[in-house]
């Protein structure tokens, strides 16, 4: 520990000369209060007993050692010859009473390690050995009249006054100059963060080694600099997070975010105790809004349109609240349009007018292979020397937004009902997620842009992310998430290393957004839009792709009895199929060339028109009307 350090940063927060050397003195005074309480564990009624014990053990086998020793003596006194039984008989006596003695002795020496003196009474004890034969020698070898003829004895009382002074520093808790700015609960939280709290108390909680720098305080909290020594680095560090909430005494719920510093043996505290968006109004919404305020720098966040977007929240965390506001600017210009799919429906509902809304498995597919079709259009139209379409009213920006992700992958694994000759096959439902896969991979430079919610962002069987979806989305969005695992699916495998726990924010509202490398992990409050807020936006036009009219007069199933003739156009898709039959398509293929309508919304009519009977499907498979069958 480099008490130095933790001095001289000290010096400038105290507010008198003795809070400063307090930190100086704090590990003396450390160590004395721990070897007292070991002792004072150790001073115990059983411990005493077999002391005393084992010096009556001691004392009585000195004794006979003693004895032993003079018995010996008097029998070579008494024979010259060394061979006699008295002389044999005393050494043996002799040698025994020793190894008893040894014996004694070294479980008294036991007993007293077990019953140990007081550290005061060890304490006087070693200035008295000192201060006495030191003081009589001086005084015996020095001439009279010399003042420092006990010099021993002025030593032992100046040390022992040091001591009793070092003691008391080191006890003495500082006051610390504060930020007058700072709330109760911020002025106990940098007392703590103050080396000369940190330092007297780091290594009960096993962070000895540690001098954090006088906190900070910034629009988002405090902030603390760590240094660190030894065998400390900042991972090390971050994997203490308990003992530092423990050390600070901090709230549970209080987001304490620890990270590298400025240095490889620094490290970074911070203590979220405030939020740069504070004050801030974010309800509601008008064009040009802020998606949300970054709560550490208190900037604005703009989600810019045209980036493919991952938005990944558990329930409760605030998605469709905080989505809102994207989708409201994504259908706000004459050049953008919106597409919902929205196979919950409760969201979609709230924007019918002013997005194109598919909840069930039919309608999405027909979306889905309409916007192929643009797509494959608008490719066509790109020019030499371009990489993207130029969006107008003609051919304006589709931001096609799906909630929930996993419902729609589970839509897609729906099991194809097989024709019969009497009706046939059902619609490709796979097709589903091959339509947005082509979409998220192509579909971009035609201004065709997925947003991508889901719940559950997991990547296995039964996830809420495609994996072919989600290596083409770069804007990655969470609120809060359930595990770190789901937090790696979202932000990458480096996200619990660089900070991107998802998995810690508070609920609802707060959300990371991570749009490239250099994005800072900080948490963002985003804007609240209700769904009355919505339903209260103006209509604005919404998006079908534009289908060719056939040349031939539509056929009309019910007789005109007023003679006139209906608008061109205004037929529905079933009738455009039955008069694609009547004018000699046979196959679902032809009729598709024919009308222009796509595969999916032509299964789905000639399978209602052969239930009806109006179309009739003969054994080689091709179309005829009833009449025709017949």
């Amino acid at each position: 520990m480099d008490w130095k350090q933790a001095w001289s940063t000290t010096t400038t927060t105290t507010n008198t000369a003795l809070d400063a050397l307090a930190p100086l003195c704090a590990p003396f005074a450390a160590r004395w209060d721990r070897d007292v309480e070991r002792r004072t564990q150790l001073r115990t009624p059983e411990n005493l007993k077999a002391l005393m014990a084992a010096q009556r053990e001691h004392n009585s086998a000195r004794s006979t050692a003693a004895m032993a020793r003079n018995q010996r003596s008097a029998a070579r006194k008494a024979s010259n010859n060394p061979l006699s039984g008295n002389r044999r008989a005393a050494r043996t006596a002799d040698k025994a009473a020793r190894q008893h003695h040894s014996q004694a002795r070294a479980g008294m020496k036991a007993a007293r390690k077990n019953y140990p003196a007081t550290l005061v009474a060890r304490a006087v004890q070693a200035h008295a050995a000192h201060a006495v034969p030191g003081g009589l020698a001086s005084w015996l070898l020095s001439e009279a009249g010399n003042t420092l003829t006990v010099w021993p004895a002025s030593m032992s009382a100046g040390l022992i006054g040091l001591n009793i002074a070092g003691l008391w520093l080191g006890r003495r808790q500082p006051s610390v100059r504060l930020d007058d700015e700072m709330s109760a609960e911020e002025r106990r939280l940098a007392s703590r963060l103050d080396p000369s709290f940190w330092v007297q108390n780091a290594e009960a909680r096993g962070l000895s080694g540690t001098v954090p720098t006088p906190a900070k305080l910034t629009p988002s909290g405090l902030v603390s600099h760590v240094r660190l020594d030894g065998r400390w680095n900042p991972k090390t560090f971050r994997a203490k997070a308990d003992d530092v909430r423990a050390l600070l005494g901090a709230r549970t719920d209080l987001r304490i975010e620890i990270g590298p510093g400025t240095h490889g043996d620094r490290a970074t505290i911070t203590l979220r105790t405030r939020s740069a968006a504070d004050g801030i109004d974010l309800n509601g919404w008008k064009p040009g809004d802020p998606w949300g305020v970054d709560t550490v720098t208190g900037e604005p966040v703009m989600v810019p349109l045209g980036r493919r977007v991952l938005i990944a929240g558990t329930s409760g965390s605030g998605k469709s609240w905080s989505t809102r506001a994207l989708l409201a600017e994504a259908s706000e210009s004459p050049d953008h349009r919106l597409a919902v799919i929205d196979p919950k429906r409760v969201e979609g509902i709230n924007w019918e007018h002013r997005a194109r809304v598919a909840i069930y498995p039919e309608d999405v597919l027909d979306l889905t292979d309409e916007l192929v079709a643009e797509m494959h259009d608008r490719l066509k139209e790109i020019p030499r020397g371009r990489d993207t379409i130029e969006i107008s009213t003609r051919r304006p920006r589709i931001t096609v937004f799906i909630d929930e992700g996993a419902e729609v992958i589970a839509m897609a694994r729906k099991k194809q009902e097989r024709g019969t000759k009497e009706s046939p096959a059902g619609p490709e439902w796979s097709r589903i997620m091959e339509n947005l896969g082509t979409l998220a991979r192509m579909a971009r430079a035609t201004e065709i842009i997925l947003i991508w919610a889901t719940q559950k962002p997991t990547m296995d069987a039964k996830g809420g992310i495609d994996p072919q979806i989600s290596a083409q989305i770069t804007y990655r969005a969470a609120l809060a998430l359930s595990t770190s695992g789901e937090s790696r699916v979202v932000f990458g495998e480096d996200a619990t290393e660089r900070g991107w726990h998802a998995h810690d924010l508070p609920m609802p509202g707060v959300a990371m957004l991570r749009s490239g490398p250099k994005a800072k992990p900080h948490p963002i409050m985003t804007r609240a839009f209700s769904p009355a807020d919505v339903i209260a936006l103006p209509d604005r036009p919404i998006w079908h792709r534009e289908q060719s009219t056939p040349a031939a007069s539509p056929l009309r199933l019910v007789k005109d009895t007023a003679g006139a003739t209906a608008p061109a156009g205004s037929e529905t898709n079933r009738e455009r199929v039955l008069q694609a039959v009547t004018d000699g398509a046979r196959t679902a293929r032809d009729i598709t060339e024919r009308t222009g309508i796509n595969k999916g919304t032509v299964s789905r009519e000639i399978k209602a028109l052969t239930t009806a009977g109006t179309l009739r499907k003969t054994g080689d498979g091709t179309l005829h009307t009833g009449q025709e069958a017949a």
